[in-house]
């Protein structure tokens, strides 16, 4: 769309529920009217690549569940934290690819509803906000090919409730934080591609609730560690051009749960 500004009589329809401006490509800003509609339960801005700002109306929307800014490359994101202060039931945040961001506010913290985060395809950021920790309702968390992130610490230590996480194509990772260890809620952990990684932590033992883990295209480990053996609700292991392997776990042949191997 060749949509530049959105139209002020929008803001008069108070019972909106769905808000699409998605792939307005030439949309620079939005109205502080966006607070009159507060019944809106989707707001997709995603590949408005001209967006720069964000209005302080959207403080408003605390009805709102679900906020996309995907591929919004324009927007300057350090002016958001006070704009989500208030929206106290969004549960899905999507900011993937943001590709010139330098840092993340650590008000994202704040939003401690949010169940599903998006941070995939970020080229420049290389460490995480301090606020993660605060996102103890958060079950999906993709950080696929985070490509400059270099250390993980302990943020994610107090994401009990997380069941998807991917960490595929971080590329300059070489290692996974002890913290991991409390993620038993974990159903899905794609770790493909990790061509820095040295070594995979028997630590990975207590996923006990595993069911699908991705550890593809691997290029410097020689083998896998003995923990995964106790993974014993694991369904599909996925070790696709994984080039060095030279072996599997002894202990693998009592997954008796497996139903998916793939070795190709």
């Amino acid at each position: 769309s060749n949509l530049t500004l959105s139209p002020n009589g929008l803001y008069n329809l108070t019972s909106l529920t769905m808000l699409d401006l998605k792939g307005c490509s030439s949309l620079t800003l939005l109205p502080n009217r966006l607070d009159n509609l507060t019944y809106l339960t989707n707001l997709d801005l995603s590949s408005c690549f001209s967006l720069i700002s964000l209005p302080n109306g959207l403080n408003n929307l605390r009805s709102l569940p679900t906020l996309d800014l995907s591929f919004c490359s324009s927007l300057i994101l350090t002016s958001l934290p006070n704009k989500f202060i208030n929206l106290v039931s969004l549960t899905t945040l999507d900011l993937s690819w943001y590709s010139s961001l330098k840092s993340l506010p650590n008000g994202l913290g704040k939003l401690t509803s949010l169940t599903t985060l998006d941070l995939s395809l970020y080229s420049s950021l290389t460490l995480l906000p301090n606020g993660l920790k605060n996102l103890t309702s958060l079950t999906t968390f993709d950080l696929f090919s985070y490509s400059s992130l270099k250390l993980l610490s302990n943020r994610l230590n107090n994401l009990i409730t997380l069941t998807t996480l991917d960490l595929s194509w971080c590329l300059r990772l070489t290692s996974l934080p002890n913290g991991l260890d409390n993620l038993t809620s974990l159903i899905t952990v794609n770790l493909r591609d990790y061509s820095s990684l040295i070594s995979l932590p028997n630590r990975l033992r207590n996923f006990i609730s595993l069911i699908k883990i991705d550890l593809s295209l691997y290029s410097s480990l020689a083998s896998l560690p003995n923990g995964l053996s106790n993974l014993i609700t694991l369904t599909i292991l996925n070790l696709r051009r994984y080039s060095s392997l030279m072996s599997l776990p002894n202990g693998l042949g009592n997954h008796t749960s497996l139903i998916e191997i793939a070795l190709s």
